[in-house]
């Protein structure tokens, strides 16, 4: 029988118990605004220094969260996860700049050209916005060994 046991978390079957789970936006620290403190304040320094900036929302995977990506007009962009499409819309609509869905408009072609103007001109660098991969004590353990 499954049902809540005096501690909190539930009983399963067989008298396993399983722990209850904290949600996927208490894991990542997203704020009541959607986004983690650092990310916000990364958002709204790109809207202060770049000109022509639009936002790209991208759907949640299995993998990932929302994620809003922010393109200035030069085609310069950043992204940064969301924890849920509403949040991203909204904030895109308070800083007043527009806001398109990718899986129905596509990225611009602007962000690429970007990219590829970065890699002709041998700037290999990594990006100052993007975040390096989680250390060895960050990963779960391996399953398999």
């Amino acid at each position: 029988m499954i049902g809540p046991d005096e501690e909190g978390g539930e009983v399963a079957l067989f008298g396993r118990r399983r722990r209850r789970r904290a949600s996927a936006s208490q894991d990542r620290g997203f704020g009541r605004s959607g986004f983690t403190s650092e990310d916000k304040a990364h958002l709204e320094n790109f809207l202060r220094t770049r000109r022509g900036v639009e936002a790209y929302l991208e759907p949640a995977t299995n993998v990932t969260p929302w994620t809003v990506v922010l393109v200035a007009h030069d085609g310069e962009w950043t992204r940064r996860p969301c924890e849920e499409h509403d949040a991203a819309r909204d904030f895109a609509e308070r800083a007043r700049i527009p806001v398109y869905d990718v899986a129905a408009t596509g990225y611009p072609p602007r962000m690429r050209e970007w990219s590829a103007r970065r890699k002709r001109a041998g700037d290999e660098s990594p990006r100052r916005d993007v975040r390096p991969g989680p250390t060895v004590d960050e990963m779960p353990p391996d399953p398999f060994l």
